[in-house]
């Protein structure tokens, strides 16, 4: 007679259970980013691999979708190369990359193969994909008009990363939002700090209008900017009650 244990079916979670356990991001993130990172993760689950598995094949794929939209930037602005090509390699690769790094924390938290080490390096490996979009956005904005001045380059570079560090700040025990609100009409407005959907727009003006990168990179420096003068306020003005 067979025991209960071995009759026992194995554990095989769902899309919609990865799902479930998403942290959010965003409007498109959670519609979009976050359920193309559930059919990853359950993919990966059923394939045995670990989190940090697919943190490294967002990395990887990060970076390689990056370094070739610089390598490619001039060419692009001097009509050798069709700025569709490019674009169309940038929405495609920055969208599955992002996609990977949901599904390592759906897959860690469902399997429960989550540990300390795996989140530095998913913290470190965004670090990374980010840095080489940075350089992606500017190299594009550079090579159209030549005449882009360095200290919008540096500002952006700088402020680009006030995404990263807030969503690391909001994942600890003291965690705040400016806006709590969760109606329609907010998550929208939200969009601009959206991840899923800045990358989706970022690529698409690569695809359609390369030109238009310098002013993409003008509007994400005013908003990243603002974003942090208004969070230092709101920290430095709770920090008082």
């Amino acid at each position: 007679m067979q025991s209960t244990t071995a009759l026992a079916e194995p554990f095989r979670p769902t899309v919609a259970d990865f799902h479930r356990t998403n942290r959010g991001g965003g409007l498109f993130s959670e519609s979009i980013s976050q359920w193309l990172g559930a059919a990853f993760a359950v993919a990966a689950h059923r394939l045995g691999l670990r989190p940090t598995a697919l943190t490294i094949t967002n990395l990887v794929l990060g970076l390689a979708t990056s370094i070739t939209v610089v390598a490619l930037a001039d060419r692009v602005a001097a009509g050798e190369v069709p700025a569709w090509v490019v674009g169309l390699l940038a929405l495609v690769g920055w969208q599955v990359a992002y996609s990977l790094d949901c599904a390592d924390g759906q897959l860690a938290r469902v399997t429960g193969t989550g540990n300390p080490a795996g989140a530095r390096v998913d913290v470190l490996a965004d670090v990374a994909a980010q840095i080489a979009l940075v350089a992606a956005l500017s190299a594009t904005a550079v090579a159209q008009h030549p005449s882009t001045p360095i200290w919008l380059v540096a500002t952006f570079a700088g402020t680009w990363m006030v995404n990263l560090v807030t969503s690391v700040m909001q994942a600890g025990p003291n965690a705040a939002s400016m806006v709590t609100s969760t109606s329609l009409p907010v998550r929208l407005v939200k969009l601009v700090r959206d991840y899923g959907a800045v990358i989706f727009v970022a690529a698409l003006v690569l695809l359609l209008a390369p030109a238009l990168t310098l002013w993409v990179m003008v509007a994400f420096t005013v908003v990243n900017g603002g974003f942090l003068l208004a969070s230092i306020a709101f920290s430095a003005r709770a920090s008082y009650r």
